[in-house]
């Protein structure tokens, strides 16, 4: 009798069942100025819901912290930008994590180079700011640093990866001598391949940090475009001027679908992938963030988001 040759099982993967998976946990990005415009975070955003403040050169102090004391007063856990560039020294430093913790109960940061060209103090760098030992004598339970997945310039001028990947390595270090859970969170950006190849780099050069890939919420086509140049988003860029040729698209909303949709397919696949939470910059808006991520099944819960 003919044996009948073995077909090997394929194991196919639910894309939508994939996609909810990998949006759990998620978190979000907002201005003092934008989280003042909604009246009530509770009814956009699942409880438990990582709520990042950027804090943009000329923000008041003041209006971080009353911002965080809002969220934190609304039952999220917040995590504010310390932006080396524009503290002026050490007592600055302890002086917003004091106020921070004393007024909103603040436990978490992303610490980060900054924006601004010059340093306006002492500080030139997140891990300058690390290395005060500031945030682990106030027992911050998370720390983020920043990460950039298609490198960046104001880094590396050359276009290369070796100071990024020095600091990171930095980081990594860093990350076993520190009470705090550490993780990166990166800049935003439009086309899966590289951020994958860029997870997988940092894998093989021993940085083993959990990664919160950073994704642009829906927006206009034209809005995504201004952020995404003035941002310095790099290659996958392309993504969105591929679609601006086609005028008929020009008034329809981006949303990340597609490259989240391939991300959550290759975790899937993939479970040792280093991407391990979404972190959305909401550039057309809290709210239409907040509603594609209901639409998509987007959940977070206080052991989600407490979880790097």
């Amino acid at each position: 009798m003919a044996l009948l040759p073995f077909r090997k099982r394929e194991t196919r993967i639910d894309s939508t069942a994939a996609l909810q998976s990998f949006l759990e946990g998620f978190s979000i990005e907002v201005m003092p100025r934008t989280a003042a415009k909604v009246d009530d975070f509770r009814t956009l955003l699942p409880a438990g819901t990582r709520v990042y403040i950027a804090h943009i050169d000329g923000t008041p102090i003041d209006d971080m912290v009353a911002t965080a004391r809002r969220l934190t007063s609304e039952g999220f856990p917040v995590m504010p930008h310390f932006p080396a560039r524009i503290i002026k020294d050490k007592a600055t430093l302890a002086d917003w994590i004091a106020r921070y913790q004393g007024e909103a109960d603040v436990k978490q940061a992303l610490v980060l180079a900054g924006g601004v060209d010059a340093p306006r103090g002492d500080f030139d760098s997140s891990m300058a700011l690390l290395e005060t030992g500031l945030f682990d004598a106030a027992g911050f339970t998370h720390l983020h640093v920043a990460g950039h997945p298609e490198g960046n310039r104001d880094i590396d001028p050359d276009g290369g990866t070796k100071i990024v990947m020095d600091a990171l390595r930095w980081k990594q270090e860093f990350s076993r001598n520190t009470d705090a859970s550490m993780a990166i969170a990166t800049q935003f950006a439009f086309e899966s391949a590289p951020v994958i190849a860029w997870a997988d780099t940092l894998r093989e050069a021993g940085i083993t940090l959990p990664i919160h890939i950073g994704i642009a919420g829906p927006a206009k086509l034209q809005t995504m475009i201004k952020f995404a140049v003035a941002c310095g988003v790099g290659p996958s860029l392309r993504v969105l001027q591929r679609r601006a040729r086609d005028v008929t698209k020009l008034v329809m909303p981006f949303e990340p679908t597609e490259i989240l949709s391939e991300l959550a397919l290759h975790k899937a696949a993939n479970p040792e992938f280093n991407i391990s939470r979404v972190h959305f910059f909401p550039l057309g808006g809290i709210k239409a963030t907040a509603g594609w991520t209901a639409e998509h099944g987007g959940a977070a819960g206080q052991a989600a988001a407490a979880t790097g």
